[in-house]
């Protein structure tokens, strides 16, 4: 104890002459006694108001705020996907509505005077930059967990199962669009690029929630759980090839600017093949062995994601489908892929793609659509969306031999939207092919479809039904 008190006390006393000594160092300046070393008599009220005026000036600093902003997507976000999870919903459904509750449609209006201090339009830029980083590293870790090998015995039913869940509703989009158009559709905008964009928009399939619900839904061993794996697998690389051609075609504006975007995106695509991936293989070898990554190997695997980004970028068919390149050129070892995106997976889901969701809630304005045509065309859209995708994939599947109950729950399965579709939408209101209102339907869309996968599923599959049965009753116990 004596000792204790003997330590305080010489610390006290090395303070204490410490910070003398450098008073009378201030003291000696050419202004002398600093300002704020000298008495002053400021009373309770004027200490108040200086506390009041310092904490306003800090707050209103770029970081607080978007460290605020962070906070609050992140809970919100977390506790939305809680309450879905108890309704049998990935937690992206749940982030999805929080990003919409989060918005203009929700919180701006129930209160305004909150929003703007959380969401100013000054802070917008930083967040779609937060958000577009975040989406870089999520298409990596899509492309990382792409694995073509899985095709080995089931590729032809795979290609023709997910090509026609492409095509019928790219189709059936395009038709759409030309009612759409005429009255939603931007002025500034070509009817041939806006039908281009909406066929790619109602064809995508979200591959990563896909596997989410397989994984949830216990389907991962079946054979209706690896054809659809298989299938999403070549709906992703389809649908992304194909929106990389349809955005060569939107950002050249002509046929001639069209061609030589699309002729350096294969020269790249050839690059990253030829060049990128072979360096890679050697480079990560050891990495693939141990399933251990050294900070260059790290560095490296890094340089070659937001390199792979910034080419397509500059050549115009968008970051996002460079990044998704580079994760699928990676060494396709289990070991070493396990191994990445536990080091990437965790700070990308849980931080920076919430980010997103809110990002694109804010942007979505549902109020836009305050009319019953506008509402009517939102409920068209989502019926072609989900009629397009699940007939399609459905008919191909019974085609291919498959039983008719597992058929339509392949149909449901890559009906399955997700985050997926709210990065194409994104990326068709960036450059201006989707005006606000069809902005917003396509949001309702997106979310609409991904959640009615579960409930869907579990109606066709009686099994399933039984098991949420089940799995209910244990927790009302």
């Amino acid at each position: 104890m004596k000792k204790a008190i003997l330590h305080v006390l010489t610390y006290g006393a090395v303070l204490t002459l410490a910070l003398s000594l450098l008073a009378w160092i201030l003291s000696q300046g050419p202004e002398g006694i600093p300002t704020f070393l000298q008495g002053g008599g400021a009373g309770a009220a004027d200490w108040s108001s200086i506390a009041q005026q310092v904490l306003a000036k800090n707050a209103s600093l770029p970081l607080v705020g978007l460290l605020i902003q962070m906070l609050v997507i992140l809970t919100l976000s977390r506790a939305c996907a809680g309450v879905l999870k108890f309704f049998g919903q990935p937690p992206v459904v749940g982030e999805m509505i929080a990003g919409l509750l989060l918005g203009k449609s929700v919180f701006a209006l129930l209160w305004p005077a909150g929003f703007s201090f959380i969401f100013p339009d000054r802070s917008m830029p930083q967040l779609y930059f937060f958000s577009q980083i975040g989406l870089i590293f999520f298409m990596f870790l899509v492309g990382l967990d792409l694995r073509l090998s899985n095709l080995k015995d089931r590729a032809a039913a795979a290609i023709a199962i997910s090509h026609s869940s492409i095509l019928l509703p790219f189709l059936l989009g395009a038709l759409l669009s030309l009612g759409l158009y005429a009255h939603f559709g931007s002025a500034h905008v070509a009817f041939s690029s806006f039908a281009l964009f909406m066929g790619i928009a109602m064809s995508i399939t979200a591959f990563p929630v896909l596997a989410r619900i397989i994984q949830d839904k216990q389907l991962g061993g079946t054979a209706l759980g690896s054809m659809a794996i298989a299938c999403a697998a070549v709906d992703d690389v389809t649908a992304w090839c194909l929106l990389a051609a349809v955005l060569g075609i939107v950002k050249a504006g002509s046929m001639h600017s069209a061609l030589v975007v699309l002729s350096v995106a294969a020269i790249y695509v050839l690059f990253m093949l030829k060049v990128v991936r072979p360096l890679a293989l050697s480079v990560l070898r050891p990495a693939t062995v141990e399933g251990k990554f050294s900070s260059a190997q790290l560095a490296f695997i890094f340089c070659v994601g937001l390199g792979s980004a910034l080419l397509s970028e500059v050549i115009g068919i968008h970051a996002l489908f460079g990044a998704f390149l580079a994760g699928a050129i990676m060494p396709h070892h289990v070991s070493f892929r396990t191994s990445l995106s536990a080091k990437i997976e965790d700070l990308t889901t849980v931080v920076l793609l919430p980010i997103f969701f809110a990002y694109t809630g804010i942007r979505a304005q549902v109020s836009l659509l305050d009319s019953w045509q506008a509402w009517l065309a939102c409920a068209v859209i989502i019926i072609v969306a989900t009629v397009g995708k699940m007939l399609g994939a459905a008919f191909a599947a019974r085609a291919t031999g498959v039983k008719w109950s597992e058929s339509w729950a392949l149909g449901i399965l890559m009906n399955t939207r997700g985050l997926m579709e709210l990065v194409v939408l994104n990326i068709g209101y960036d450059i201006g092919i989707l005006s606000p209102q069809i902005f917003a339907m396509m949001v309702v869309m997106a979310i609409t479809t991904t959640f009615m996968t579960g409930p869907l599923l579990s109606l066709c599959l009686p099994e399933l039904r039984q098991k949420r049965v089940d799995a209910l009753k244990v927790l009302a116990t």
